[in-house]
């Protein structure tokens, strides 16, 4: 069963839609200076809220980091009580190794070289992501950005990656799509942020559609132990 994640919430109200319609995982942005970045105490208000929903239907909470010290990531891991931090920069195992709560790692394809080349540079980065027992996310690359970018990258390579390794599909997902790319890629989970937004702002109608279509396409949804 495919896991997904709405990323990028800013707001109780969504992360209550997200949460009710079964997410696996809700996203929260931390990182410095990005459209969608949310104060720990505002992020409060959004995980109080969830916490009150029935305990077997809370999804993992994770917090979007790129970059920034340790310790800060630490200390924002343990006031929010967070489940999980993405990271969204270039983040070695010996940094992860540093954090409070298991990672999703991004994993940043290019499209420049070729599916072969995009394979084999992403295998080795995504090896020592599973090694090291994290998660490893797959999204587009695209110079200058952090976190995602909300395009998608060539179906040939994701396919050809999660074939071998369980990873998170992320970059140009929308309700319209996600059913397409699941039964194309057969991903261990998808991500989407803008994809659910009208106007930048997040659409309680499409994220409920969203997970409607990836219950739809990926067999159902189950909460992760």
């Amino acid at each position: 069963m495919t896991r997904f994640k709405i990323c990028g919430l800013r707001d109780p109200a969504n992360a209550l839609v997200a949460a009710r319609a079964d997410a696996d995982f809700l996203g929260l942005n931390f990182v410095p200076g990005v459209r969608r970045q949310i104060t720990p105490e505002q992020a409060m208000d959004i995980i109080d809220q969830v916490r009150r929903e029935p305990a077997g239907d809370r999804p993992r909470l994770v917090g979007l980091f790129a970059d920034q010290p340790f310790e800060e990531v630490n200390e924002i891991i343990r006031y929010c009580g967070l489940d999980m931090a993405q990271l969204c920069g270039e983040e070695t195992p010996r940094y992860w190794r540093k954090l409070a709560v298991p990672v999703i790692k991004q994993i940043k394809i290019r499209d420049d070289a070729g599916t072969g080349r995009a394979v084999a540079e992403a295998a080795v980065q995504i090896e020592l992501v599973i090694a090291d027992g994290q998660t490893a996310l797959l999204d587009k690359y695209e110079a200058g950005a952090l976190g995602g970018t909300g395009r998608s990258f060539d179906r040939r390579t994701a396919r050809e990656l999660a074939g071998r390794f369980d990873v998170v599909l992320a970059g140009g997902l929308t309700p319209e799509n996600v059913g397409d790319a699941i039964s194309e890629v057969r991903p261990w989970g998808v991500d989407v942020s803008s994809g659910v937004e009208t106007d930048g702002v997040k659409d309680p109608a499409k994220i409920a559609s969203f997970a409607r279509e990836v219950g739809l396409a990926g067999g159902g949804t189950d909460k992760p132990a």
